[in-house]
């Protein structure tokens, strides 16, 4: 592998990481890690003044999400593809599992507001997934393009 091209897979995973870090840092500040204050953030409390979040308002933050979510894991799944690991029948597991998880991360908010409080425990789980996912391709492919 030329050493341009790993420079711009290090840089592009250094990217990936600050957009982890930030994202957490994000979610906990808006949201919460417990199932009742995503509860909260998206039906709403009456009593700590918390509105509830409608479905268009809902749908103008996703709408971005699909494509950023889109974009990411097919790029870090593209470079890994170009790899050695590309032989691999897990790879094809690690694809279905890192796209599948973002589409519950993204669509979770609007099966909570729709009246499915569980979606709380998937929205929480699916975030955290997706995350563990990118770091796990992340760390494939710099432990890949390391290698000597």
């Amino acid at each position: 592998m030329q050493e341009a091209y790993k420079l711009s897979i290090l840089h592009y995973l250094a990217f990936s990481i600050l957009l982890i870090v930030s994202a957490v840092m994000l979610f906990e500040h808006k949201i919460g890690f417990s199932p009742n204050s995503v509860l909260e953030y998206y039906i709403g409390n009456e009593e700590k003044f918390i509105p509830s979040q409608s479905a268009g308002g809902i749908l103008k933050i996703v709408l971005p999400h699909i494509f950023v979510f889109g974009l990411l894991a097919m790029v870090l799944l593209h470079f890994l593809v170009f790899t050695k690991l590309r032989y691999k029948r897990s790879l094809l597991l690690l694809i279905y599992a890192t796209f599948g998880t973002a589409l519950l991360e993204i669509f979770a908010p609007l099966m909570i507001i729709g009246g499915f409080e569980f979606f709380a425990y998937i929205k929480l789980f699916s975030f955290f997934a997706l995350l563990v996912l990118i770091l796990f391709i992340s760390w494939l492919l710099f432990r890949v393009i390391t290698q000597k």
